[in-house]
């Protein structure tokens, strides 16, 4: 049908119109996905203290096992939303979720620090195939009334994968007194199981119901024959003003984010005596109160069209509540303040944020794109890890990470709502 000669990604995978029902099968697989790998991050930080006690670790070494594991992760987004765009992504996919699934065995296995550090960047690397690719293929495939909804629903993995990795580890370690590693192991096989599915179920590149219909599809097939020709250009993206706005509130999300979900479970044995299942309890309330939140904000979000307004709700929230975290001493002031920040913190954000990077990014570099705005803002859980646990070890408490991370809120939410500009729908 076309004359217009092809190369690379365009060439290999030709546009399959699919039912109505298909975008259930790439939002399901990303919602799985996502617990997965938010497990995977979370099952270390309940153990903290035992890996500590086996290798002789300092706060700031206990920091730096997740920075090393987040600076893998980041460094490699861009790669391989490139290579995604180029070869197919539900194969890059594929591969970074049967790497990550074995190097998260082989943690559980280590017998020195050094090793249990370099299966844990593997771990982050294959993990970076995910993020870029997966939106991809899911904003390809989800349609464009549901798309903050949809992406709500897979981000909603995040949540569940936070809330099982803290449990797990608590039950089976903190509990009922087994070695540190056997969360690892539980965790491995489930994990290379999703990477064969993403591979054997999804279609790489779909037309979408509404994108149907001779005339729609010729229009539609234009267009990509269009973006086929176009070469990545990273200077269209970091050109950009609104995604370089969007990049820096999401790093000072994910920032914040990342002092929570690593130190929050340490925080609550140490400096407020939690123990035992209690600390994974406590610690999945963020993720359990995010799940509703990020579900009904997304659908206000697909009807209202506007993306500043719920900035200016939600992250003002997040501010006062991440800095409550750490300031009260009250139990019940703290299981609110936690519940509070679920509802409004980086979980809820996140579909927002990724809507509005999708609706400005150039559309021959979406899976680039998106990695890049991944990777900017997963730079935030490369710091966090570390910078909290070198200011607990200078300043005898967890609690200045805490506040710390409270004002870079602050200064990405300014940044954010003076420079973006909001697109006609």
């Amino acid at each position: 049908m076309e004359n217009v000669k092809r190369s690379g990604f365009a060439a290999k995978y030709k546009a399959i119109p699919v039912s109505e029902r298909y975008w259930w099968k790439v939002v399901a697989l990303g919602f799985f996905g996502w617990i997965l790998m938010y497990a995977d991050r979370t099952i270390l930080n309940p153990v903290m203290g035992q890996i500590s006690e086996q290798f002789g670790l300092s706060n700031a070494q206990l920091g730096l096992v997740n920075s090393v594991f987040f600076l893998s992760y980041a460094v490699t987004q861009i790669p391989f939303g490139v290579l995604a765009d180029k070869l197919g992504r539900k194969l890059v996919i594929a591969l970074g979720f049967i790497l990550f699934g074995t190097t998260t065995y082989l943690s559980g296995i280590a017998t020195a620090f050094g090793l249990f550090m370099l299966y844990r960047v593997l771990t982050g690397i294959g993990e970076a195939a995910f993020y870029g690719p997966g939106y991809a293929l899911s904003t390809e495939a989800i349609p464009t009334k549901k798309l903050t909804l949809g992406t709500a629903i897979i981000n909603s993995g995040m949540a569940f994968g936070t809330s099982l990795g803290y449990l797990l580890s608590s039950k089976v370690v903190l509990e009922n007194g087994e070695h540190w590693s056997k969360p690892f192991f539980v965790m491995a096989v489930p994990t290379v199981i999703v990477g064969i599915l993403y591979y054997a179920v999804l279609r790489e590149k779909v037309i979408r119901p509404e994108d149907q219909g001779e005339k729609k599809a010729a229009q539609s097939q234009s267009k990509k024959t269009v973006a086929a020709q176009e070469k990545v250009s990273f200077k269209s993206i970091f050109s950009n003003k609104n995604l370089v706005v969007t990049f820096i509130l999401c790093f000072c999300s994910i920032y914040a984010n990342f002092v929570i979900i690593t130190w929050l479970p340490r925080f609550l044995q140490v400096e407020r005596g939690f123990a035992g299942t209690s600390v994974g309890f406590i610690s999945s309330l963020v993720p359990w109160a995010s799940i509703p939140g990020a579900l009904l904000l997304a659908r206000l979000s697909d009807k209202y069209k506007t993306t500043k307004k719920f900035i200016y709700f939600l992250v003002p929230l997040s501010i006062i509540t991440s800095f409550g975290i750490a300031f009260v001493t009250s139990r019940t002031l703290l299981i609110v303040a936690l519940l509070v920040y679920g509802l409004t913190g980086k979980l809820a954000l996140d579909p927002i944020l990724v809507a509005f990077v999708t609706k400005n990014a150039p559309k021959s570099s979406l899976s680039t794109t998106l990695s890049a705005y991944n990777f900017i803002g997963m730079s935030g859980a490369i710091l966090a890890p570390y910078i909290t646990g070198w200011i607990a070890d200078t300043t005898g408490s967890m609690k200045v990470g805490f506040y710390l991370a409270s004002v870079l809120l602050l200064v990405g939410m300014i940044v954010f709502i003076s420079f973006a500009t909001e697109k006609e729908q």
